[in-house]
């Protein structure tokens, strides 16, 4: 069974350039070790594979219960460089909230 990152967690989205950053953060204590294995840098990389993402990495932030992911090569050349329509990537933390995840434990 499985349900949306956005029922445990919430997050919120920057850029500078090319590269994406996205804040992600429990909305339960309880649940933030569960968070740390649902969202390992592969799993991330893999729900953004469409957009050309080269590389993740996982800053793990223990006293606020969340993380902030960073993922080069993901709004492809960047606001100023970009044809798409969202080039900031304002709305890719929706899409990270998206991501199907084994409910955490009770």
């Amino acid at each position: 069974m499985s349900e949306l990152l956005h029922r445990y967690a919430h997050a919120r989205a920057g850029d500078k350039g090319d590269r994406l950053s996205l804040a992600v953060f429990v909305y339960q204590e309880a649940h933030y070790s569960w968070l740390i294995e649902q969202l390992s840098a592969s799993n991330v990389a893999a729900l953004f594979e469409h957009r050309g993402v080269s590389h993740v990495t996982r800053y793990l932030l223990p006293h606020l219960n969340g993380m902030n992911l960073v993922l080069d090569d993901a709004l492809q050349g960047g606001v100023n460089g970009a044809l798409n329509l969202d080039g900031h990537g304002k709305t890719l933390s929706a899409l990270l909230l998206s991501m199907k995840v084994a409910p955490p434990p009770t």
